[in-house]
């Protein structure tokens, strides 16, 4: 397991469809060691604050391996940063990561938090309408990483895993209760009790099994 590139940029305004859109998902790759801290790589920012960033979501990353998949879908290349990604890794995908899973990476120590939910500026930034929910049903959303422990990673880096759940909670097993298997109460529960899972999916999954249960 590697880091194929990292990729940061900072939100900036773009003219997509005659309307105006502020967005922080270009991400360019870059060949400097980054720091990166709680919250986010030097370098790098979100416009959407509500959404992305944050504690459990600091680092975004996605595996290289979806992009052959995705350019014979689409008839187009896609390559480091196209999903708005801080990390592109290879040998990690959504069948092997895991909520909670621990990995030390370069000088900093990471932890996987969640999927990675896809919205409409992935289809705006390719011009692709069904990419969103066509990530959502494949389950190849990516996922995210909180930091740990702050530090720097290049491009090159091993990640070497170093804790894993004693439930552990594939990130497909996970995109799958969320988007396909919506009224999975057993595997709701069992989701919502992995301790190390995101605030906001926590808060997500709770309120529809709070649905489900007053209806």
């Amino acid at each position: 397991m590697k880091v194929i590139s990292v990729n940061v940029g900072e939100p900036k305004t773009v003219m997509i469809d005659g309307k105006p859109l502020t967005t922080g998902i270009y991400k360019e790759p870059v060949s400097e060691p980054l720091f990166v801290t709680k919250l986010n790589f030097n370098g790098d920012g979100q416009a959407d604050l509500v959404h992305h960033g944050g504690y459990d979501k600091a680092i975004c990353a996605y595996p290289s391996e979806h992009f052959i998949k995705w350019k014979k879908q689409y008839h187009r290349p896609f390559s480091s940063g196209a999903f708005g990604e801080n990390l592109t890794l290879k040998g990690l995908t959504e069948d092997e990561a895991c909520i909670g899973d621990i990995f030390s990476i370069g000088t900093a120590v990471i932890q996987l938090s969640q999927p990675r939910q896809p919205c409409f500026k992935v289809a705006k930034r390719h011009g692709l309408s069904d990419l969103p929910l066509v990530l959502q049903k494949t389950g190849c959303t990516g996922f995210y990483f909180r930091v740990l422990q702050e530090g720097i990673i290049q491009q090159g880096d091993k990640l070497t895993l170093i804790e894993r759940s004693l439930t552990p909670l594939s990130v497909r097993y996970v995109n799958r209760i969320y988007y396909m298997e919506k009224t999975n109460v057993e595997a709701m529960q069992k989701i919502i009790a992995e301790p190390t899972l995101s605030e906001s999916w926590r808060k997500a999954l709770t309120k529809r099994l709070s649905t489900m249960i007053s209806e």
